[in-house]
């Protein structure tokens, strides 16, 4: 398969990128140098690894394959070096909204170009999403290294590629909870993996693009709230307008912002966002670099 190039805007932010794909120091999925990422993947069952350059102007993508790629490999490996690079949503239209707001404008400003960095798929971003759930980000990126290591599989370089669906659906609630998954937690990622395994849980979008049925399907899941949802729909979907009301760090971030001495609560959270539709998800991401530290 040839090479895969993809031009970056002006403002391209590098470092941010490198920083969120380096979050896990063991990098068992996931291997970032200078200029440069690593990716471990299954793409219909076959292990990959993208290998991903950046230059001032364009990212290039190799692709090592363990096996013949399906038919439509290059527009999911597409897709996914999107969505690795945080370019599903552009940001400069929330920059131009939020330029003079009283409450984001000063950190739109000291920070333009920034952008929000998507899950490799859409499976990928769900299983996070659960697996961060009323957890701190340290313990999340542990349990997400453990996930890796016992649903996944090795690429031949080495790497370990993230599960699919069908990868997770053999497991069962007992080896999860042995590595400090919760019982909920782990009958959660259980019952998402095999809804999609079998089918009847549809993750692509509808021709419209429209979220909703989605939202739906994934809200009738036992253990998915709106969080959850919405959290997925960022990550995974790189929709625009996801309302993180639910998110700690949101809340923490808006607290420091307005000087309070306590969180606002969901409801004063999903009021203050609503100012920022249709862009509430690059409010959130504002949100989260005020701290410091990306969710």
């Amino acid at each position: 398969m040839s090479p895969l190039a993809i031009e970056l805007p002006r403002t391209y932010r590098v470092r941010d990128i490198l920083a969120f794909h380096s979050r896990d120091t063991e990098s068992v999925a996931e291997q970032v140098g200078p200029s440069r990422i690593r990716k471990g993947m299954l793409l219909g069952g076959v292990p990959i690894v993208l290998d991903i350059a950046l230059g001032a102007a364009q990212a290039l993508c190799t692709v090592a394959a363990d096996a013949a790629l399906p038919r439509v490999a290059e527009e999911d490996i597409k897709g996914a070096m999107l969505n690795i690079l945080g370019l599903r949503i552009d940001s400069r239209s929330f920059e131009a909204f939020a330029q003079n707001d009283q409450l984001l404008g000063s950190l739109v400003r000291a920070r333009p170009g920034l952008r929000i960095v998507q899950s490799g798929t859409v499976f990928e971003a769900l299983t996070w999403a659960v697996i961060g759930q009323q957890i701190n980000l340290p313990f999340a990126i542990s349990l997400r290294r453990t996930f890796i290591l016992q649903a996944g599989r090795r690429h031949s370089s080495g790497l370990w590629c993230y599960p699919e669906a069908a990868d997770v659906a053999r497991l069962d609630v007992e080896e999860l909870c042995r590595r400090k998954f919760s019982r909920a937690k782990a009958s959660t990622l259980l019952r998402l993996a095999r809804l999609v395994d079998s089918g009847e849980l549809a993750l692509a979008l509808p021709a419209s693009g429209g979220v909703e049925e989605v939202s739906a399907a994934l809200l009738a899941i036992k253990g998915i709230g709106p969080w959850t949802v919405n959290y997925a729909l960022l990550r995974g979907y790189g929709y625009a307008d996801c309302s993180l009301h639910g998110d700690v760090a949101v809340r923490s971030a808006l607290q420091r912002l307005l000087g309070g001495t306590v969180k606002p609560d969901l409801a004063s959270t999903q009021k203050i966002l609503e100012q920022y539709r249709p862009h509430r998800s690059m409010a959130a991401a504002y949100l989260w670099s005020s701290l410091a530290a990306p969710t």
